[in-house]
């Protein structure tokens, strides 16, 4: 606060942001000389984003200098006279400094940057149905806006009112493209035509904005968003869920922090029972977004003081109470009716003269505006910049489109090579740093668990089971290949017959584990060639097939030789591995006492099972009825021996084998046979090749999407490069 006393002028700063509900501006007389000037906005500005955080964020600086001489008038009437200094027109423009700003936010919302998750500052104007919010607006912008009955908004109507000094007002509408003069008397006909063509006729709405520019002397520099009036209950015509469509649209425009939300509010009704108060509380809990218009002040006047000052719904920016234009009611006799009423309904007229009036209203407005607008620059510039880098940068990734055969070869090529080198990491090397949280594609560490799981089978199977009816069998052969022979004889015929029955019990567990290990082979193949041809959609298509083929032939050649493997075994038994004596001279060890117990005493005094190392607890019972055939019962339990430890040869052998086989031919598919692929996809001609020029629709789709993005983004940053330049430019 400076005082003069040479020249008695008093001149104070009053700073916008941030912005108490109670603010307003000191009152002026009529013959007060009055100076509006910027206080220097770039250079807040410029500090702010060079990180001098002792600067306020972007506040608007006004001065106003007055003659001391009047200054002694009493407050309210000092109060009055500042109603009518802004009644005609509604509000000054308060700076050439801000006017550009605005227009940079309005130029960044008609080129839709917010599609691309860039928030912009804006006045979203929500009210439940018959609020009063169209006349509201009408005030505000000096024109007639659609009314009646129902929803009259039926789309976001973006309103731009800029202050301009030519005799005639220009005024126009921007929606789908285009751009539509309209003539003043005629502007609630041309928004209804537009809605129609945007949202269709009847009484649907539609998320698709409106926009309507009015430039004209006599309105404020604002841009605001009208959105449709709250309903829960449809009409005929409109869609049952017409409560929810216009919830999402409303919720899509206030839940950003960039957004103040202008929430219409009529005094007849109880504040808290509004559904635009419940919808702006769920996103703005402190109010401190939220600035109410109490509409209809003069259908209720009776305590319309304590409702505003109690603030029972927190609104953190303030209330304003306006009356609504009656009838055929002039823009200029209603703002003097408003000022009428407030001066001298007994009621009305103890609200505080800085809460009321449509001026009132469109001052504190464009002051948030000012505010907000100054305070998220710096995050727009940031954010565009960052999301611009980001978009260059995965088109970049992205592989440039195919213009020959060479190109398309070469791609092949490429892709080939390091399909292969990432299929070695995952089936050979035990590499899997490009799927490190895909256990799926870990194949080495799936081919043990997998080998492990085979083995487990084979050794729990009933073939492997060796108490099971103890000799029945091998007696039972025995008795089948008897001939003429010396009787100490073990024919061989018997141990073949066994073996022969064993292998075949157990013949389709190594084909199943072979068509196991090549389905999940293919599932990895896939998955590789996939990713690494993502980016050629015909080549992707051919690839896949090929690649299939491929697999299908070498598990076809993988199950024939395992059936070579599984024959091997049936047609001759052998080994050269020193266990198996080992294990039949330990299980021969307790063939005398065997005997002994078969062909000792009676039933009831003996047992009926016994103990046998290796096979454990046996019955023994249904041998006694061969008590008087030892030889018999001896050559069967040599025989049993013998299979026994044989049998444990064969299982080994079996897995063994199939762990080799299976490391053979992973080895031989990654090293030779992939090059089938290249083959089917060159074709028989060689010119298959030239399918891969053609790109895939998703690719094209996404790489004409970041360049729209790129564009719309590179003009984004114009607009807040010249913007920013301007202001340096001031803060030089």
């Amino acid at each position: 606060m400076r005082f003069h006393h040479e020249n008695f002028h008093l001149k104070h700063q009053v700073w916008l942001s941030p912005l108490p509900s109670s603010f307003h501006f000191s009152p002026l007389h009529p013959s007060h000389k009055l100076t509006l000037k910027i206080v220097d906005l770039s250079h807040c500005l410029s500090q702010k984003m060079s990180g001098n955080e002792d600067v306020d964020s972007g506040g608007v600086g006004v001065d106003y200098e007055y003659s001391q001489s009047h200054a002694e008038l009493p407050p309210m009437e000092q109060q009055k006279v500042v109603a009518a200094q802004v009644q005609a027109p509604i509000i000054s423009s308060y700076n050439d400094k801000i006017r550009p700003l605005i227009d940079a936010i309005d130029r960044l919302r008609l080129l839709m940057v917010m599609k691309e998750g860039i928030q912009l500052p804006t006045i979203v104007v929500v009210g439940d149905q018959s609020s009063g919010k169209s006349s509201v607006l009408e005030s505000l912008a000096g024109v007639n806006l659609p009314r009646g009955q129902g929803i009259c908004t039926r789309v976001p109507l973006i309103i731009r009112l800029q202050k301009d000094a030519k005799p005639r007002p220009e005024i126009y509408l921007e929606y789908n493209g285009k751009i539509v003069p309209v003539d003043e008397s005629h502007i609630a006909t041309a928004i209804n035509l537009a809605t129609d063509e945007v949202a269709g006729h009847g009484k649907g709405i539609s998320n698709t904005p409106i926009t309507l520019v009015v430039k004209k002397g006599d309105v404020p520099d604002l841009t605001m968003v009208d959105l449709p009036g709250i309903t829960r209950v449809p009409v005929h015509g409109q869609p049952e869920n017409i409560y929810e469509q216009i919830r999402e649209i409303i919720m899509q425009y206030i839940t950003p922090n960039e957004s103040i939300i202008l929430n219409v509010l009529s005094a007849t009704v109880d504040f808290s029972t509004c559904e635009s108060i419940r919808m702006s509380q769920q996103v703005d809990k402190t109010g401190e977004r939220t600035l109410a218009v109490v509409t209809k002040a003069d259908k209720a006047p009776e305590g319309l003081l304590e409702k505003v000052t109690a603030d029972d719904v927190n609104i953190g920016l303030g209330y304003v109470c306006v009356r609504n234009r009656i009838g055929d009611e002039s823009f200029e006799e209603a703002r003097k009716e408003e000022a009428r009423l407030f001066e001298t309904h007994p009621n009305l007229s103890r609200i505080d003269n800085a809460i009321v009036s449509v001026p009132v209203l469109a001052q504190k407005l464009v002051q948030i505006q000012a505010s907000i607008i100054a305070r998220c620059l710096p995050t727009i510039v940031k954010n565009i910049n960052e999301k611009l880098n980001a978009n260059v940068t995965e088109l970049q990734k992205m592989p440039k489109a195919l213009t020959s055969v060479a190109d398309a070869t070469q791609a092949l090529m490429r892709i080939i090579g390091a399909a292969k080198e990432s299929l070695r990491k995952l089936l050979w090397r035990g590499e899997f740093d490009e799927y490190p949280d895909d256990s799926t594609m870990h194949g080495t560490v799936r081919f043990v668990k997998m080998l492990s799981q085979f083995s487990d089978k084979l050794h729990k199977c009933e073939e492997s089971e060796p108490n099971k009816e103890f000799l029945k069998e091998e007696m039972k052969v025995l008795e089948e290949v008897k001939g003429i022979e010396l009787p100490n004889f073990l024919p061989r015929e018997a141990f073949l017959r066994i073996l022969q029955r064993k292998v075949e019990k157990i013949s389709f567990m190594p084909i199943e584990f072979a068509e196991k290990i090549w389905d999940y082979i293919d599932g990895v193949m896939m998955a590789v060639l996939m990713r690494h041809s993502e980016m050629y959609y015909i080549l992707k298509v051919s690839m896949k097939r090929a690649a299939y083929n491929l697999v299908q032939k070498m598990k076809h050649r993988s199950i024939n030789r395992v059936k070579e493997i599984v024959e091997m075994e049936k047609l001759t038994a052998y080994t050269c591995n020193p266990d198996y004596m080992k294990e039949w001279t330990k299980f021969m060890n307790p063939e005398n006492s065997f005997i002994s117990l078969v062909n000792t005493g009676s039933p009831m005094r003996v047992p009926s099972r016994m103990i046998l190392e290796g096979f454990g607890d046996i019955e023994i019972e249904h041998l006694r009825q061969h008590s008087n055939n030892v030889l018999l019962l001896q050559q069967a339990f040599d025989l049993k021996m013998r299979m026994s430890a044989y049998w444990k040869i064969v299982l080994v052998r079996l897995v063994d084998t199939m762990a080799l086989h299976l490391q053979y031919s992973v080895h031989n598919l990654l090293n030779n046979d992939m090059e089938d692929i290249v083959k089917e996809l060159m074709g028989a001609d060689g010119h298959g090749v030239e399918r891969m020029l053609v790109e895939s629709p998703s690719m094209a789709a996404k790489r004409e999407k970041l360049k729209k993005s790129i564009k719309l983004l590179k003009e984004s940053k114009d607009v807040v490069a010249k913007i920013m330049d301007r202001i340096a430019s001031f803060d030089a």
